[in-house]
């Protein structure tokens, strides 16, 4: 069905669809006693994050921060803590930042335009419709992963894009055109609920779609393939890193407040940072992990404190076993550091490095 067929039947495709959200609506704690709060926090933690795993983090959140006086007194290293194994830390920095700009505004004083909204930290054109809709039924329009899947679908578009954010941009008009007026922000959660759990990316359940009589996709037998977007080209990087346990524990590297991402976070150091030669170590492990488009092979060498420089590069420090506990690590560098801490064992001599490499 082309755009401006879908946009005639827009009354009925609109009541298939909240009457299917009404019906079936995932019971979320974010949908219980609903709040600003709860809406901007969950908003915040979806995005590019999977229900499942949000859901053990919004709850010990709520219990920590409960609104956003307690959220905006807490300490930057409090809450990447709390957000820690979540990724994408920008968006709890953002959180933060937001809580400590509404919290002395007066409920009156709030904004609840989407436009509005856009001018808060880590917020916006989706983050902004998604919380005026929701929490202030402003007739705003969301567009995420979701909602381009289904669009693309239900008008069986073939248009190559280059990314998420292209097709977004294109699908904007007709989800603005589709909203439905009365009940913006159900509309909303609707049309991302039914993204995330019929209209999938693969395998979509299209007998149990209320859109199916709505979709050209489904009746051409394309709708699996939309839409079409072009394939992620992933970088690879390779990193070695050193575990030196010393009298004061473990050696450790903060990452600086001006860095592009991750800043204010702890992982093991670099060798380059160190200025560690890997043969002079002992490899004891090697891990592979994903950030966005970069694909990272990581290998850790064991070293003694005896082989550092004598003045440590700046942005380095040493974390006692009671110490590590509180600072806040990106999920993998927590992981690897509990694994070698259970498995660790003194570095050997360096001149036995390479009898070591070769066992």
């Amino acid at each position: 069905m082309p755009a401006e067929k879908l946009i005639q039947s827009r009354e009925k495709f609109r009541q298939a669809l909240i009457s299917w959200y009404d019906a079936h609506a995932r019971d979320l704690p974010w949908r219980r006693q609903p709040s600003l709060y709860k809406t901007v926090v969950s908003e915040f933690m979806l995005q590019q994050t999977q229900v499942k795993t949000v859901l053990p983090y919004f709850a010990a959140w709520l219990q920590n921060y409960p609104n956003f006086d307690a959220l905006a007194a807490a300490s930057e290293e409090q809450v990447l803590k709390s957000w820690e194994g979540l990724g994408y830390y920008s968006r709890a920095r953002n959180l933060h930042k937001l809580a400590q700009q509404i919290a002395p505004l007066a409920p009156a004083q709030i904004p609840t335009d989407a436009r509005s909204w856009l001018k808060f930290p880590g917020v916006g054109p989706y983050a902004a419709a998604a919380i005026c809709s929701i929490s202030f039924d402003d007739p705003s329009a969301v567009v995420d992963g979701n909602v381009v899947r289904i669009l693309s679908r239900l008008t069986a578009d073939q248009t190559p894009y280059k990314n998420s954010t292209e097709a977004a941009k294109a699908y904007r008009p007709l989800t603005a055109e589709l909203l439905n007026p009365k009940r913006p922000g159900d509309h909303n959660q609707a049309m991302m609920e039914l993204g995330a759990t019929l209209c999938s990316k693969q395998s979509p359940q299209c007998l149990l779609c209320p859109a199916r009589a709505f979709c050209a996709g489904q009746r051409q037998g394309i709708a699996e393939t939309l839409p079409k977007l072009a394939k992620i080209k992933f970088e690879t990087q390779e990193i070695d890193r050193a575990w030196i346990e010393g009298p004061k524990g473990i050696l450790l590297h903060q990452i600086p407040a001006d860095a592009a991402r991750m800043k204010g976070l702890h992982e093991l150091p670099t060798l380059e940072a160190l200025k560690l030669d890997a043969a002079h170590g002992t490899q004891i492990a090697a891990r592979k992990r994903g950030i966005t488009r970069y694909r990272i092979t990581e290998r850790i060498h064991q070293f003694k404190p005896s082989q550092l420089p004598s003045k440590l590069p700046a942005h380095h420090l040493w974390a006692s076993p009671a110490k590590l506990e509180t600072l806040p690590f990106s999920g993998p560098h927590r992981r690897w550091i509990a694994e070698l801490l259970a498995n660790s064992s003194p570095a050997p001599s360096p001149t036995n490095s390479s009898a070591g490499k070769a066992k």
